[in-house]
């Protein structure tokens, strides 16, 4: 007779909690070795345990599946290692046709401070179009999305700067 389904996941669990308990930390290490960044390598120690989690019906049944966890995570941070190495050279490429970037006066600064503050679209959109001084079309071929919603996401981050912009020099006339 076969045990009930519910009751094999959580005898499955159970094991497998345990094997998380036991080498977590092992695997965390190893990781941190491999690619040199404490949180990276607990991102990719977790990655690894998630895999081994879905795949416990085979994995668990390993003679080593510590083994099979550590070989997941040599080859994530094997990935890891080559994206920040192609992510370091373009960099360095953008940095050499980069002029440098103008200092903003206060009146700029705290414009922008004000952009930073709005919903995540709008602030996009705003740098994009003020900064960069990008059409509509551009900014929505830029963000994958309709021109029409480029246009709401810009005339809404301008009433919300408005206000606030329009609060402080309220706020100044009173003296607070």
């Amino acid at each position: 007779m076969k045990p009930a389904p519910e009751r094999h996941l959580v005898e499955a669990r159970l094991t497998f909690d345990a094997f998380f308990a036991a080498d977590y930390r092992a695997v965390v290490g190893l990781a941190a070795v491999l690619c040199g960044d404490r949180a990276v390598a607990e991102e990719l120690a977790q990655e690894a345990f998630v895999a081994a989690f879905r795949r416990w019906e085979t994995v668990g049944t390993y003679d080593d599946p510590g083994g099979w966890v550590r070989r997941v995570v040599a080859n994530m941070a094997t990935s890891v290692w080559r994206s920040r190495l192609r992510e370091a050279s373009a960099l360095a490429r953008l940095r050499s046709r980069q002029q440098p970037a103008a200092e903003l006066s206060a009146v700029d600064s705290d414009f922008w401070a004000g952009v930073r503050r709005l919903p995540r679209r709008q602030t996009q959109c705003v740098a994009l179009h003020y900064l960069e001084d990008r059409p509509v079309d551009e900014i929505a071929a830029v963000l994958g999305i309709a021109s029409s919603t480029v246009r709401v996401h810009l005339h809404q981050g301008r009433i919300a700067l408005a206000r606030m912009l329009g609060e402080r020099e309220e706020d100044d006339h009173d003296g607070r």
